[in-house]
């Protein structure tokens, strides 16, 4: 069979896509530390909401300062604890729930305030369109995030927003555009909690209103050569069966946005590969992408704790953060030691491979079968994970799985 295996010595563009997802979004931080352990900067990043913010101030600030200022920026965002963290499950969740209704009541510092009248009591116009406001966000991301540096263009950043006129998806590029403030907060604009946000003659809300995940920048403009692109989605799809009408809701979130992932990962994978295999038929062009340009997505997934709540995407207690940052941290680690993308071959045929990362299990997704002639390519085509599958993936047919597990990986410090 032929095949084409990516050697070690081999320089691929990196490519970071970060989710959105409120308060989960400091798993996006263990991530990039381990990344930047291993001296792997991304040469690209891509943002949607809470995950635009993390890529600003990623893109902002030079590679050594990176990590300093995400850790300060999620201080500075958020309560200073009054107490430790409670132990055992139900007080914890007591915690976690009592700082979510402080997010509501209150807001966040440095990030949102509410309102002061109720937009629904509120004369049309800009005070009755969301029930919290933003303003604080802009000078929150001025403070931590450098837009002179991110306009010269040392790492491509990528922004996704939906177009409140038309719902159209469009991203925000700076090697397209003068990015600033407005660009990011456009990003994480999610109604009817924050407002649209202005960019121009136009008003924004938050991509993931179409798209919680900004892959699809990725696509529309796909680097030549070798691309492995790290993208760390903040909600999974496996779990366990609901017992309360807490873990019905939690379940219900966590599923709605899971399923638009994993049906976006697969319809970027073959439309890749269906452009690779005209590539081959075109090889008499040499210019042709498909016949130059492979992709391996790791797919890194964060799996939550027994103690969250169904708002957990808007409860920002330090301690939650901790313990996301750490997961975020030890699941890429783990995606790092295993690096599926040199160990899996490649067959001369594909252009793309899926290697999901959940609970410290890394598993190479077969790739699906391409569609016949005018058929849109169908998420269907690849049975969904069971929860069971979540918890310990088992070797795909067609696939290989490196599932070596570890106890415990090393949190940060």
């Amino acid at each position: 069979m032929n095949s084409d295996i990516r050697k070690a010595d081999d320089k691929p563009t990196y490519v970071l896509v970060l989710q959105g997802g409120g308060a989960l979004g400091a798993y996006h931080i263990g991530a990039y530390q381990a990344l930047a352990e291993r001296d792997l900067q991304p040469d690209w990043v891509c943002g949607i909401s809470i995950g635009a913010i993390n890529a600003a101030i990623i893109a902002g600030n030079p590679p050594a300062d990176r990590l300093a200022r995400l850790d300060a920026l999620w201080e500075y965002i958020s309560w200073p604890s009054l107490f430790g963290p409670l132990s055992g499950k139900t007080l914890a969740t007591l915690y976690n729930t009592g700082s979510n209704a402080s997010a509501l009541l209150f807001g966040q510092p440095n990030f949102f305030v509410p309102r002061p009248v109720n937009p629904f009591f509120a004369p049309p116009g800009p005070q009755a369109l969301s029930f919290y406001d933003t303003s604080p966000l802009r000078f929150t991301l001025r403070r931590f995030a450098d837009f002179g540096r991110i306009n010269a263009r040392e790492t491509r950043l990528s922004l996704g927003a939906t177009d409140a006129l038309t719902g159209a998806l469009e991203f925000f590029d700076n090697t397209r555009h003068e990015l600033a403030p407005e660009h990011v907060m456009a990003s994480g604009s999610l109604p009817p909690g924050f407002p649209p946000t202005l960019v121009g003659d136009r008003l924004y809300w938050d991509g993931g209103c179409v798209s919680n995940t900004p892959l699809e920048a990725v696509l529309r403009d796909q680097p030549l050569g070798h691309t492995i692109v790290f993208m760390i989605d903040l909600w999974s799809a496996g779990g366990p069966a609901p017992r309360t009408m807490n873990d019905v809701l939690w379940r219900e979130k966590q599923i709605q946005y899971a399923s638009r992932t994993a049906a976006h990962i697969d319809a970027v994978a073959a439309k890749v590969n269906l452009r690779h295999a005209m590539g081959l038929l075109e090889r008499a062009g040499a210019e042709a992408l498909g016949a130059a340009a492979s992709l391996d997505i790791v797919h890194i997934v964060y799996h939550p704790t027994a103690d969250q709540i169904p708002n957990s995407d808007a409860e920002f207690s330090r301690s939650s953060i901790r313990e996301r940052r750490a997961a975020g941290y030890a699941d890429m680690k783990n995606a790092l030691e295993e690096a599926p993308w040199l160990r899996q071959e490649r067959p001369a045929a594909i252009g793309c491979l899926v290697h999901r990362v959940a609970q410290q299990a890394v598993t190479t997704l077969p790739p699906l079968p391409l569609p016949p002639p005018g058929v849109q390519p169908s998420p269907e085509a690849r049975p969904a994970p069971s929860a069971e599958a979540e918890a310990a993936p088992a070797v795909a047919a067609g696939g290989r799985s490196s599932a070596r597990r570890r106890a415990s990986a090393a949190a940060p410090g």
